[in-house]
């Protein structure tokens, strides 16, 4: 199965494009090489995709006929992502969830979250 097909059917890209854009651009590697989307994959096979500044791993362990449903991607890869590079991923979320906090006039719920604190 070609590389661009097996990321998106086991859900790792939203569509096969994205999945044929980060190969193309080198975020998708095996072995330490970037691969071109039209690879075929032969199994067992160790899969690490860069999104964003977190490297994630994958495991190959069996190929779908076609893109399968969320519940059964486990029989089909398994995430063996390091735990540095999943507390990376929470930092940065953390952080975009304090950037998304509006600027401005407080809100009700920050009003009464402040009467609590200063009561």
């Amino acid at each position: 199965m070609r590389v661009d097909k097996y990321l998106w059917a086991v859900r790792l890209f939203k569509t096969r494009s994205l999945a044929t854009k980060h190969c193309r651009e080198g975020k998708v590697t095996i072995g330490g090489k970037a691969v071109k989307a039209s690879l075929e994959l032969k199994g067992q096979e160790t899969i690490e995709v860069r999104k964003g500044a977190v490297h994630f791993t994958y495991e190959v362990i069996g190929f779908p006929k076609s893109r399968v449903g969320a519940p059964l991607v486990e029989a089909f890869v398994r995430d063996i992502t390091s735990p540095e590079e999943l507390a990376k991923l929470e930092q940065i979320r953390a952080a975009q969830r304090d950037l998304l906090r509006p600027v401005g006039r407080p809100t009700k719920r920050d009003r009464r979250d402040w009467e609590r604190y200063f009561e």
